[in-house]
Order: structure tokens, then sequence, then C-alpha cells
């Protein structure tokens, strides 16, 4: 068992035992995600560019930085399972469709999308 799978056994194991499944439509879990997403997005909000790694390393930001990631992949956990996506392998093969959308010689050193 990887990692990511022990963690999905103890959120189901989590949600179970306080019978909220029912809460945990696919709707539902989108919402929450969105929402944990953007608390984390709220910590950052007024942080300039040139200052965000630092503040999400600082001892005293580091805390509440780490509990609103994990609520988000938390939030992105949940819902994966209930629409029965296998994260792992949606998050390979999407990085092998941006390896096919953005090739290294056209895409190195910018954001722009390429074109073709």
């Amino acid at each position: 068992m990887n990692d990511l799978e022990r963690v999905l056994m103890q959120l189901r194991r989590f949600t179970a035992e306080r019978e909220w499944g029912r809460f945990h439509d696919p709707k539902n879990l989108a919402m929450l995600l969105a929402s944990e997403a953007g608390e984390l997005v709220a910590l950052l909000r007024w942080i300039p560019n040139g200052e965000a790694d630092a503040f999400v390393r600082s001892a005293g930001n580091r805390p509440g930085v780490e509990a609103e990631a994990a609520d988000v992949a938390i939030a992105l956990l949940l819902f994966c399972d209930r629409a029965g996506i296998d994260l792992a392998s949606a998050v390979e093969a999407k990085i092998a469709a941006n390896a096919s959308k953005y090739p290294v010689e056209l895409s190195r050193g910018h954001a722009r999308t390429p074109v073709r």
C-alpha cells in the first residue's frame, strides 16, 4: 500500500465513523475543494510574488499553510474517491498530455501556450 492509498483508507474510516458519506456527493465535495483552495489562496492574497516562497516556509506561517494544503488534499481525495477517479493515474495522464501540449523546445522559460 502506498502513502496515497494509506491516507485514503484513513479518510474513508474517518468519514464512515461519523456517517458523513451521505453529505459527500460530488457536488458538495467539489464545493468543499473550491472553498478549501480559497482558504489557501487567502493566506497568500497580499504577499508579493518575490516573498511567497519565504512566506510559506517561515516558521510562523508554516502551520497554517500546511493545514490549508492538507484541507485541499483531503477534499480532492474525497472527491476522487466518490467519483471513482484513480488520482495517481489521472495525474500521470495529465502530465503526459501537458508534455505533448507544452513541448520543452517551445515552452522553456515562459508561461505562454506554444504556437505551433
